[in-house]
């Protein structure tokens, strides 16, 4: 499955209600990039979802965070960190104050914000070939979800869901059926 190399840079921000989640979004796509398998793909954005969409071995995780990129041909990969509930999270905590006094819909320039600081692990992952998570679910997205969860605090989740509509704060979508694809796992 090859290693994901980041080449992460800090560059000017957007957080964003969307109304179905939170994200951030970097601008002019100068934040920089992953590799895998020798294919660059720019990062985008991030954003949260609560529970999280993805279980390993049958468990659900308070909080799932999609790191989106994009290569030159339009296709996508995103980056899953699944998360527990425990220390806070550090990334979530230089956005926090912001999250808290965001209004539906809204949208705040964070000024520079390091992709590099969500420090997503390394070790076992897991990667299939997949399709977004929101509509229209587009198909043909390369998966990769980190197998080894990270923390954040109650306190953090609950900004996360306070900061969405009553209808939206449980926005994750239901475990779909595998319908053929094949998962692979890291040997990491």
């Amino acid at each position: 499955m090859g290693h994901i190399e980041r080449d992460y840079k800090p560059a000017p921000a957007i957080l964003k209600d969307r109304g179905h989640d939170i994200m951030v979004s970097w601008e002019g796509q100068n934040a920089g990039k992953i590799k895998i398998n020798g294919v660059d793909y720019k990062l985008l954005q991030c954003h949260w979802h609560s529970p999280s969409e993805h279980k390993i071995n049958g468990i659900t995780f308070d909080e799932e965070l999609h790191i989106l990129h994009q290569d030159s041909k339009g296709v996508r990969a995103v980056i899953s960190v699944l998360f527990k509930i425990g220390s806070p999270d550090p990334f979530i905590s230089k956005l926090f104050n912001h999250i808290k006094s965001l209004h539906p819909n809204e949208e705040k320039k964070l000024g520079i914000v390091d992709p590099g600081t969500i420090g997503f692990w390394s070790g076992k992952y897991y990667r299939y070939i997949g399709s977004l998570t929101i509509p229209p679910c587009t198909e043909g997205v390369v998966w990769t979800i980190f197998a080894h969860p990270k923390t954040l605090s109650a306190e953090q989740v609950q900004a996360l869901k306070e900061a969405l509509s009553d209808e939206s704060r449980e926005n994750a979508r239901p475990i779909q059926h595998l319908h053929g694809r094949l998962v692979e796992a890291s040997s990491h």
